[in-house]
């Protein structure tokens, strides 16, 4: 199979036909979309296709045939009817006030009052909007479709500055309204964006989108499906171990197929080596702060329960961990349980690049050392090779000796067990280990066992007044853990002991 052009970077459907690129054919859902509804909601993480789906709907609207020789739409859309279509995305640049909000828009609406030669008369940017549909459908005898792409964006800009993303939020508010007040003159509306804020917030003035953000129809909407790797990309895994590639970027789901983010893939492809590619673009220094400033109990990461309605609650006054980290992409969806009246979701890391990425930046974080977080992440893979234990002591020891005594100070979890043994899970999670947490969500004690090169770890903590007592190691004896892994290799037991009062390591053995 001949190799093609690989689309990095390239949002636009034109650029990515005529050049030859690779092309994931979307238009089935496209069509099924606008069969049965016309007004749509969808949140997916940046760097997801998002932009790519919502151009691919304007050229099929324009009716560019041409475009689509060989895709599903070609066949199975009527070219003879050509609507007017209005974009408008919020994705260039950082709006930092309602006012730049305001410049923003007003540029977006005058280049298309512009082109189409329409007098501005009305005084507010929701008049002009409502105008312009009105002028468009008059002038051209069809109904007029609307694209909003990342609407959310202009307040997550300022989501640390509460005043402004308020006032900013009241600006789009009043914005997105007019696209329900000009129903008669509307064909199809869609809006996507990284967040889904609360409908009450944002939406009262559009409350009849349907959002199909957790609808399994749609869930691979954007993004990979396996089979899509397997068939559109075979060039290009000569080479590569496939399971590598499934184990470091798929798994994000929507209650449908799981796919890959593209971004993840075009750049494995065109580096040919396995790095958290899409992580790097632009992890959300928000995120990080607000974990680390809730001092998030790590290891609950791999596994949280929340009701369905949580993930959607989500607004400047509001934004509990699960929605954000749900709606980011740093968790995902692994399985639902319906209760009569309640849908719960369980929510995990979706891949080995998540994993590995966000525990590296927690624990950067909690130090502010990005140096010391490196020079500690590759001796202790060095010690764990050399199968030399006793020696990990003394980097632990030394890590938790940079962390700053307001991290305690201010810790709801530091007096338990819990909160030391995320920050020795957060180090064997950011690299990539097999590791199994037998009490992810106590804050009062957690085992935890690592699974590497044949061998078996298994980790009690205790919390101790001063001196070391050896109660650690005696739990690990006395209940027999080591039992169920026998027959996965040697077994070690490692009793570590924490005093409250050095916030350090007081008690580490190995037996």
């Amino acid at each position: 199979m001949q190799r093609k052009r690989l689309p990095i970077g390239i949002q636009t459907l034109r650029e990515i036909r005529e050049d030859h690129c690779y092309y994931v054919d979307k238009t089935p859902l496209a069509l099924r979309l606008v069969q049965q509804g016309k007004y749509f909601f969808l949140s997916r993480p940046r760097r997801f296709g998002k932009s790519l789906f919502l151009d691919t709907l304007k050229e099929l609207f324009e009716g560019n045939e041409a475009l689509f020789k060989g895709l599903y739409a070609e066949k199975h859309w009527d070219w003879a009817v050509k609507y007017p279509v209005i974009r408008i995305s919020f994705g260039g640049g950082v709006t930092r006030s309602a006012q730049e909000l305001e410049d923003q828009i007003d540029s977006h609406l005058r280049r298309f009052e512009t082109v189409n030669q329409l007098a501005v008369v009305d005084k507010t940017l929701a008049e002009r909007f409502r105008s312009l549909i009105l002028h468009l459908a008059q002038s051209t005898g069809q109904r007029v479709v609307v694209l909003i792409d990342e609407y959310d964006k202009p307040i997550l800009d300022n989501i640390e500055q509460r005043e402004i993303a308020l006032e900013t939020r009241e600006t789009l508010k009043d914005f997105y309204s007019v696209i329900k007040d000009a129903d008669a003159y509307i064909r199809f509306a869609f809006l996507t964006g990284v967040s889904k804020f609360s409908k009450v917030s944002l939406f009262s003035g559009l409350n009849n989108l349907q959002d199909i953000t957790l609808d399994a129809r749609y869930s691979t909407i954007c993004g990979y499906t396996d089979q899509d790797v397997d068939s559109v990309f075979a060039a290009e895994l000569e080479g590569l171990d496939r399971s590598e590639i499934k184990r470091w970027y798929n798994g994000y789901n929507w209650l449908g197929a799981s796919v890959y983010n593209p971004f993840d893939l075009l750049l494995l492809f065109d580096h040919r080596t396995f790095r958290p590619w899409w992580f790097e673009t632009g992890t959300p220094s928000f995120l990080i702060k607000l974990l680390t400033k809730r001092h998030q109990f790590t290891p609950a990461l791999e596994n949280m329960i929340a009701p369905e309605t949580l993930l959607s609650t989500f607004d400047v006054d509001n934004i509990p961990i699960e929605a954000l980290m749900f709606q980011a992409g740093y968790l995902t969806i692994h399985g639902v349980n319906e209760i009569p009246g309640l849908t719960q979701i369980t929510l995990g890391y979706p891949n080995l690049e998540v994993r590995t990425a966000l525990n590296g930046s927690l624990l950067q974080a909690t130090t502010g050392d990005h140096r010391n977080y490196a020079i500690h992440a590759g001796k202790l893979y060095q010690l764990l090779k050399d199968k030399n234990i006793p020696a990990m002591r003394d980097l632990f020891h030394a890590f938790f000796a940079t962390i700053p005594h307001d991290w305690y100070r201010n810790s709801p979890i530091a007096q338990y067990e819990g909160y030391w043994a995320s920050i020795f899970y957060s180090h064997f999670a950011a690299l990539g280990l097999d590791i199994k947490l037998e009490d992810a969500t106590n804050h009062g004690r957690i085992d935890m066992t690592v699974c590497f090169e044949g061998h078996v770890y298994l980790f009690e903590f205790k919390v101790v007044e001063l001196a070391h007592e050896g109660k650690a190691l005696q739990q690990l004896r006395d209940r027999n853990y080591a039992e169920k892994y026998r027959n996965d290799g040697p077994v070690h037991l490692i009793g570590v002991e924490f005093s409250k009062d050095t916030r350090n390591i007081v008690g580490f053995e190995v037996e």
